[in-house]
């Protein structure tokens, strides 16, 4: 089994080329980390994966994961342009000569505003499908806060199959501060389709307008959306040496 360890902004995922990863033996491997990253097959300019959280459970869609593996996929063939499938989405990435990655994420859908009850309060919610789907909430993103709501929320029986949380403050017209709970993963440093989710709902409200620079802990990420609601995102995916 070959693997490698990368990093997106601190979002750790280990990238496995197999194809019979079970849940049990990623729930062993993927202790430490944020997920891994199974590439079942890869050709000289595209590579299909699946996204693996560490509880066992798969994802649809992962802005960092998908960069991984491109930055992957393009330090191993020499490739400027290449495409990373996760099931139905085909994701196109190109190598910037900063360093970073500018990823086509495909469509953003951004739903009406919604009041979920939420132990003894009501939260206001935006919904926001990036293909995988998210909850985000418009306050303080305190960690304090996002312990406490983040897993309330990621099971809350509007989203029976769980959600990605996100609690934003707008900083500016271009400028969000986003604390982010990953579902099947907890509280972590970054997230790509976070930081999409939370700069779709903002610029739906009228708040920012794009691109928008979005701070998480681990760094900030670039998201731009057009007026088809297609979304780019662009920023790091580095290997952490062995």
């Amino acid at each position: 089994m070959r693997f490698s360890k990368w990093h997106a902004h601190g979002n750790t995922y280990l990238l496995i080329e197999r194809d019979d990863l079970t849940p049990a033996l990623v729930r062993r491997h993927a202790k430490g980390s944020d997920g891994i990253l199974e590439v079942l097959a890869s050709g000289p300019d595209w590579a299909r994966v699946r996204i693996w959280n560490p509880d066992g459970t798969t994802a649809e869609l992962s802005g960092n994961g998908t960069r991984i593996v491109a930055r992957w996929l393009a330090e191993g063939t020499g490739a400027e342009r290449v495409r990373v499938r996760v099931g139905p989405r085909e994701v196109a990435a190109r190598m910037l000569s900063s360093g970073e990655v500018e990823q086509q994420l495909g469509a953003v859908e951004v739903g009406a505003p919604e009041l979920l009850e939420v132990g003894e309060e009501t939260i206001e919610i935006t919904p926001v499908s990036v293909g995988n789907p998210h909850a985000v909430v418009f306050r303080e993103p305190d960690e304090g806060e996002l312990l406490r709501l983040g897993p309330l929320i990621e099971r809350h029986p509007r989203f029976p199959g769980g959600t990605n949380v996100q609690l934003a403050r707008v900083d500016g017209p271009h400028e969000l501060s986003v604390a982010v709970w990953e579902r099947g993963a907890g509280r972590t440093s970054s997230s790509g389709t976070s930081a999409v989710a939370a700069a779709a709902a903002a610029i739906a409200r009228g708040d920012c307008a794009s691109p928008v620079a979005v701070r998480m802990p681990g760094g900030a990420l670039r998201v731009e959306i057009d007026a088809e609601h297609q979304a780019l995102l662009t920023g790091p995916a580095v290997e952490v040496p062995s």
